[in-house]
């Protein structure tokens, strides 16, 4: 297996004070990121514990004055800090090719009877728990951005930064948002499982039609691929066994019709051939989707047919 970071995003001044081993450590196995997953969780405990111990000397960014007096007028109650309205990624799965990165955002509201001094929070996957972690990514910013709309409430985002070689492919799932809240009465709460976002790995899918044009009722043969990205590789591989559309639409017309359904090879190839070739029009192959890996459809392919 090629080295790989050990966890999904090990970068920037959050990491930088939360994390006892230097950024540049790399794991070559998924035992070695979850291990590095575990301590980085670990160390925003500690960071829950100073910020419980230190409330209410301040208050988030942007909202001092008004969690301030909060802390000074309201009696704090004997609640934990709730945590609510999380949307990740505008409510979509996060979609990664074999390569690069994706920008993923995080909003959530908190609120407490003392008002909100510090919060913190991250994406995870692993188990049932949080004490079986296996990959965390990060926010980009070192806490999240604060905005209070009431002396008990402030809304909260943050953006984190997805990459496919940080992860593995069966990671291709829900992930965990994992939320810290420490209220201005120190009263502090986590939530390990505050809201999900589905990780995927992106399709592509290829058409190809032959002859062409093609003879009025004669056979028309039609092939293609699905695939999808390889976290672990780098490259796209083919997605093996899986049913996909033959569809047409009519020159002129805007809807599709199914013709058959085909399923692929081992390799992800696909390959039919039909007799329904009555009139001109564009021909595709369609692709449902599973939970790991989007619905896709490869680009249309004109055939004329030949009189």
């Amino acid at each position: 297996m090629r080295t790989r970071a050990a966890v999904a995003a090990v970068s920037g001044a959050l990491v930088l004070s939360a994390l006892a081993v230097p950024v540049s450590h790399a794991a070559d196995s998924r035992q070695d990121s979850a291990e590095l997953a575990r301590s980085i969780e670990s160390s925003f405990r500690d960071r829950v514990a100073t910020a419980s111990s230190a409330a209410p000397k301040g208050a988030l960014a942007g909202t001092a004055a008004t969690a301030g007096t909060a802390a000074k007028t309201v009696k704090a109650a004997d609640t934990a800090p709730k945590v609510t309205k999380v949307v990740v990624n505008g409510g979509k799965p996060v979609v990664l090719g074999a390569t690069g990165s994706k920008k993923v955002s995080v909003s959530y509201t908190v609120s407490h009877a003392s008002g909100i001094y510090w919060t913190l929070s991250y994406l995870w996957t692993g188990g049932a728990k949080l004490d079986s972690i296996t990959n965390i990514i990060l926010p980009e910013e070192d806490e999240p951005v604060c905005k209070a709309v009431s002396a008990t409430t402030s809304n909260c985002t943050y953006t984190a930064k997805a990459e496919a070689r940080y992860l593995f492919n069966n990671e291709a799932k829900n992930w965990n948002v994992a939320t810290y809240v420490v209220a201005n009465s120190a009263d502090s709460a986590e939530k390990e499982k505050a809201g999900t976002v589905k990780f995927q790995r992106a399709s592509q899918l290829t058409v190809t039609a032959t002859p062409k044009p093609v003879k009025k009722g004669k056979t028309l043969t039609v092939t293609g691929k699905l695939s999808r990205a390889n976290w672990e590789t780098g490259k796209n591989a083919g997605y093996a066994g899986q049913p996909v559309k033959l569809q047409f639409r009519k020159k002129g017309s805007s809807a599709y019709t199914t013709i058959k359904t085909v399923k692929g090879s081992s390799t992800g190839t696909l390959k039919t051939t039909t007799t329904k070739t009555t009139a001109e029009g564009y021909w595709r192959w369609s692709f449902a989707g599973t939970a790991s890996t989007p619905a896709v459809s490869a680009p249309s392919t004109l055939v004329k047919i030949k009189k």
